[in-house]
């Protein structure tokens, strides 16, 4: 990953936590695995084994992936930010002009990113078509399944 990483004071935190799980609890059960694993005999033919050691891998990967997005890391500062306009870190109420149906969406860096908790990418076609709109503006946005037309009702942080 190249660049600077925008992420939310709770995004940033969410990921330490996650990096201080995987270097210490993870790595004592994945170590445990493998000396269990090696008390079978033979490592050659030990699916157990094998097991481990890729599991071991893939929480290095992992571990060496997160320590170099949070080298990178800058946490969104909501107090200096335009209260008006839609910008990373916003929470937006939209109105869908379809359906009149109230949607509510943070915009969000990619690796903050989850839709289930309305938290949507800017890089997405949602998140980037409402980046730099005002309350009241409607926007148009082209998506797969065709256009969806959301009005802009509120602008929080």
């Amino acid at each position: 990953m190249s660049g600077e990483c925008y992420l939310t004071q709770e995004g940033y935190e969410k990921l330490i936590k996650e990096l201080d799980y995987l270097k210490t609890t993870r790595r004592r059960e994945i170590a445990q695995a493998i000396a269990q694993a090696r008390a079978f005999g033979d490592l050659k033919e030990n699916a157990e084994y094998a097991a481990a050691k890729d599991d071991q891998a893939h929480n290095e990967k992992r571990i060496s992936d997160l320590e170099s997005k949070l080298s990178q890391v800058r946490i969104i500062d909501n107090e200096n930010m335009k209260s008006d306009e839609v910008l990373i870190g916003a929470a937006v109420l939209l109105k869908d002009m379809d359906t009149d149906e109230e949607l509510k969406y943070t915009l969000v860096s990619e690796m903050e990113a989850n839709y289930e908790e309305g938290k949507i990418s800017i890089a997405s076609p949602v998140g980037k078509a409402l980046l730099n709109h005002k309350v009241g503006q409607v926007v148009d946005i082209q998506i797969p399944a065709g256009t969806l037309r959301y009005k802009i009702l509120q602008i929080s942080r």
